[in-house]
């Protein structure tokens, strides 16, 4: 059995839980991989018992249960689902490091705000998928992963018939015409689950290389007759269409959308607006018990006109699920995957004993975005 590390550095985890918040962001048995990285484990009491985790699981791994306060004034970093708000951030201690999905992109005022409290902010939105190194750190991709693939189960238990063909002695019931905008990893994931579940699938991305990916799914891609030859952004994700852009897409789709039993619309910017894939035009134009199942739905807008968060019934009779949450749905796998993410991301920074950073490594100077000034900026235990 590999020694474990003396631990020098802890790391603590709040109870996050709330309406529509069920993930941890520590299992069990990331506690015990992270002591032989030389972290020790605080967690709050309670925090994973959304997932299926009691504190007696936490203490068998070796973590210590204890007080939200104990949490916050004795860790070196803080792993986060949600980002804190101004209220915890303000009982954080200068130099403890904020590990988590931080909205870098955008909300620069927030950014600057961490940089006040003296704190060290490592947001895993900026991670760069194309390093290898990066690939168990990357948090959307884990967590688009499972909201895919529970999209997929919240439209059949939405729709009124079948997924698969069935043959029965009153008649052959037709398979469901599906149909998935957007193939990042949410999408490819929506792809597999419905073609498992017996639907007839088609599936479409701005993406150029995002047909054969779709088509070694066993999907059709579906032809709008566009060409977006640059639909590729940055780090795989897809880049922001430009207005003339997406007034052409949502046409193509509201068109093409009308011979579908289901849709699932999947397309985020990461940090920005989700673009509009199925517009009002489009909703009309779907035949009644017709479920549209909007995974970018959010307070900045979702793929769909008029989408919110929760269900509506349209006029016609097509109901829109606006689902940003569906990846807490699966709390359990959820949470493992997440925290194993979490804690990659922590370990990286984990060097002779104490957090520090390397501004000359990629990965460093990618992912923290606030606190350079202070490197290292949590002395170990």
């Amino acid at each position: 059995m590999a020694e474990t590390a003396q631990a020098t550095v802890t790391f603590g985890v709040l109870n996050e839980t709330s309406d529509h918040e069920s993930r941890v962001a520590l299992t069990p048995d990331i506690v015990a991989r992270l002591r032989k990285a030389g972290v020790s484990c605080l967690i709050e009491s309670g925090a994973g018992v959304a997932a299926n985790y009691v504190d007696e699981d936490y203490t068998k791994a070796g973590a210590e249960v204890v007080s939200a306060d104990d949490v916050i004034s004795r860790s070196d970093a803080l792993g986060f689902i949600d980002r804190p708000d101004a209220e915890l951030i303000a009982r954080m201690k200068p130099g403890t490091w904020v590990i988590g999905m931080l909205g870098s992109f955008t909300d620069t005022d927030y950014i600057a705000s961490l940089e006040q409290a003296g704190l060290v902010g490592v947001g895993i939105e900026k991670l760069p998928r194309q390093l290898s190194s990066a690939q168990s750190m990357d948090e959307m991709t884990s967590q688009n992963s499972v909201m895919g693939y529970k999209a997929v189960l919240v439209a059949a238990n939405a729709y009124g018939s079948f997924f698969p063909m069935m043959t029965t002695a009153a008649g052959t019931i037709r398979p469901a015409k599906v149909l998935i905008l957007g193939a990042g990893i949410a999408g490819l994931q929506a792809i597999g689950t419905a073609r498992r579940l017996g639907a007839v699938v088609t599936a479409y991305d701005v993406r150029p290389a995002a047909q054969g990916e779709v088509e070694s799914l066993g999907a059709k891609f579906l032809d709008l007759g566009l060409d977006f030859s640059k639909g590729q952004g940055e780090g795989g994700y897809a880049r922001q269409l430009t207005a003339e852009e997406q007034a052409a897409q949502q046409a193509a789709v509201d068109e093409k959308a009308a011979g579908f039993d289901v849709i699932i619309t999947t397309a985020k910017v990461p940090g920005r607006k989700p673009p509009m894939l199925l517009t009002k035009a489009g909703v009309d134009g779907l035949k009644r018990g017709a479920v549209i199942v909007d995974c970018a739905a959010s307070e900045l807008g979702g793929n769909v006109e008029g989408s919110t968060v929760g269900t509506q019934v349209t006029e016609g009779g097509v109901t829109i699920i606006g689902a940003p949450y569906l990846a807490s749905e699966v709390t359990n796998t959820a949470s493992n995957l997440l925290a194993r993410n979490v804690a990659d991301v922590l370990a990286h920074f984990v060097r002779d004993g104490k957090l520090a950073m390397d501004l000359n490594e990629e990965l460093d100077n990618a992912l923290v975005v606030a606190g350079r000034a202070e490197a290292p900026a949590a002395e170990g235990k």
